[in-house]
């Protein structure tokens, strides 16, 4: 097992994109390129390779206004409020996860909680970041809470995604 950590700027392998489309993507029929984020040059990516087939990603990217975003899928995202009102200066630096999946053969080995932990740590390292906040599918709230995440507010569906949860945590 090999984890990789890729700061913004550097060129990432197609094969992480490849995961990224398989594991969130196709199964909603989204098209191919619906994978990429505009700011994806700006954010940190961390993946896990066995061998040479990368099997687990995601990416986490500074917080410049509330969070709220519209994503290529045609899905918006809410806001994280409490990064919204004149007292969220102590919240920040604040990053956002975004565009975790394993691919299911490989999910329930833990390779999820070390791309997580790895995004985390080089965010607090490199942006001397203080919160995370992330939309979670709800499916996934059961990981996150293991890894320190705390749920918070209501359930809301994400278009062309489905139901979703705000979760923050204290880096």
């Amino acid at each position: 097992m090999n984890l990789v950590t890729v700061l913004p700027g550097e060129i990432l392998p197609q094969e992480y994109f490849d995961v990224r489309y398989e594991v969130l993507r196709k199964p909603l029929g989204s098209p191919r390129g619906s994978e990429l984020l505009t700011d994806d040059d700006k954010a940190i990516h961390a993946y896990i390779s066995i061998d040479t087939k990368i099997v687990a990603v995601g990416r986490i990217a500074l917080i410049a206004g509330d969070g709220s975003v519209k994503d290529p899928v045609g899905s918006n995202c809410p806001a994280f409020e409490p990064l919204s009102t004149s007292t969220a200066s102590g919240l920040r630096p604040a990053v956002q996860v975004r565009q975790m999946g394993t691919l299911p053969e490989f999910q329930g080995k833990g390779f999820a909680a070390k791309v997580l932990t790895a995004l985390e740590e080089t965010a607090k390292k490199n942006w001397n970041a203080h919160t995370g906040w992330l939309q979670a599918r709800i499916t996934a709230i059961p990981f996150y809470e293991k890894c320190g995440w705390t749920a918070y507010g209501e359930d809301y569906d994400v278009n062309k995604v489905g139901p979703h949860r705000s979760m923050w945590k204290k880096l």
